[in-house]
């Protein structure tokens, strides 16, 4: 079993980290910050640099964190807060990616919340300072601060489109 935690840990932490290396890096094949900040813009929101490099930040931090074990409820609810706003922009496409649908984000939200409940397993840094097992209804509270801070993020920085004047004839 922790063989598996450890590789689902792996692969999920880096991926994270590496989409917030992306919005604020022209690394990894991402856009620069420019690019991170000009598509945040796109999707509808405020802040424009800062957004950028907090989301791409928050990613970064809890990306790590999941990959290493560490503090693992906190790395989790980052990564449910960042793939919520991701999701909220997504969900008019669809559920499906091929769409541009919140598939993916999706996904990473059910898999932080479920090493949330099981742990970071053996082979992290949770278990070498003898932070876990964390108790079971920190799953719960996680779930809820991951997604509330996400929504609220979401609230805060989110403007609707200004509609732009018809140009035209009458």
């Amino acid at each position: 079993m922790n063989t598996g935690i450890l590789i689902l840990r792996l692969l999920v932490g880096l991926l994270i980290a590496a989409h917030g290396v992306q919005k604020v890096s022209s690394h990894l094949g991402g856009v620069g910050i420019e690019g991170g900040t000009a598509e945040f813009r796109a999707d509808g929101f405020r802040g424009g640099v800062l957004t950028a490099l907090a989301a791409g930040g928050g990613q970064i931090g809890s990306g790590l964190l999941l990959t290493f074990g560490f503090l693992t409820p906190l790395a989790s609810a980052g990564a449910i807060g960042t793939m919520t706003v991701a999701l909220t922009v997504k969900r008019h496409n669809g559920l499906w990616v091929q769409n541009d649908g919140y598939e993916y984000p999706l996904v990473l939200i059910t898999t932080a919340v479920a090493l949330t409940a099981t742990g970071p397993g053996a082979w992290s840094f949770d278990a070498l300072l003898g932070l876990t097992p964390y108790p079971l209804w920190w799953t719960a509270l996680v779930l809820s601060v991951g997604v509330g801070s996400g929504l609220l993020t979401r609230l805060v920085l989110h403007r609707d489109p200004v509609p732009t004047p018809p140009t035209g004839r009458r």
